[in-house]
C-alpha cells in the first residue's frame, strides 16, 4: 500500500462525506455482530477508526490495524477522547508481514480496492481467524467507469466469492446495501457487504 498518500491525508481524513458514509457503513456491519459481547475484533485498514470506534460497545475487544502511522495517530487521539477502554491500535501491513495474531471477527471497510495481491491478503485474514471465525468486508460493487493503476474498480460478487473460497472459508454471503451519489472516485457507486465464515 502506498502509505505516503494516507499519511498526507490522516489528519484531513474525516471529512463530513466521510462521516457519513462511515455511520452507513457502521449500521450494517452492526447486524453481523449480534452476539459478539465476548469477540475479539481486528479493523485491518482502519484508518482514524471511523467505523469500527463505532463497534466497540458490541464486542469484547478491538484492535486497529493500519499501514499509516499518522492515520492511527489520529485514532489513538479519538480513542482517549472518548475514553474507549476496550480499543487498542497496530501499525502494521500485512501485505509485507504479519504479526501473530488472533481474532474471532476481521473487518475491513474500503480498504481491499487497494490492495493489488486480492488472495494473498484474504489468506493472510483467514490465518489470523480462529476457527469458526467471521471475516467481514464492505467495498465497492465492480464499476466500469473507474479505471486507475493503484486502485480495483470494485468486486463482482461472484469472482470475491471464489476467492474466498480458494483460502478456505467454509461458507460466504455477499449482498448490495447501500447505493451513493459520488462516493467512488467521484462516481455513483454502490457498496457491498461480504461476511465469511472459517
Amino acid at each position: 500500500m502506498e502509505n505516503n498518500v494516507f499519511e498526507q491525508m490522516a489528519m484531513r481524513y474525516d471529512t463530513e462525506e466521510r462521516k457519513q458514509l462511515a455511520k452507513i457503513i457502521a449500521e450494517e456491519v452492526k447486524s453481523e455482530l449480534q452476539d459478539s459481547k465476548s469477540k475479539s475484533l481486528i479493523d485491518y485498514g482502519s484508518g482514524t477508526g471511523l467505523v469500527s470506534l463505532e463497534l466497540t460497545d458490541l464486542v469484547d475487544t478491538v484492535l486497529l490495524v493500519d499501514s499509516s502511522k499518522q492515520m492511527l495517530e489520529v485514532a489513538e487521539g479519538k480513542i482517549s477522547r472518548k475514553g474507549v477502554t476496550n480499543a487498542s491500535v497496530l501499525y502494521s501491513d500485512f501485505t509485507q508481514e504479519t504479526p501473530k495474531l488472533e481474532a474471532d471477527i476481521i473487518f475491513m471497510s474500503l480498504v481491499l480496492l487497494h490492495i493489488p495481491d486480492t488472495i494473498n491478503i484474504l489468506q493472510e485474514l483467514y490465518d489470523i481467524l480462529k476457527v469458526g471465525g467471521k471475516l467481514i468486508i464492505v467495498d465497492f460493487d465492480k464499476h466500469d467507469k473507474i479505471n486507475h493503476p493503484k486502485v480495483h474498480n470494485g468486486f463482482v460478487h461472484e469472482e470475491l466469492e471464489k476467492q474466498l473460497s480458494d483460502v478456505g472459508f467454509a461458507s460466504t454471503e455477499i449482498r448490495t446495501f447501500y447505493h451513493g451519489n459520488r462516493i467512488f472516485m467521484n462516481q455513483d457507486a454502490s457498496m457491498f457487504i461480504s461476511s465469511s465464515i472459517k
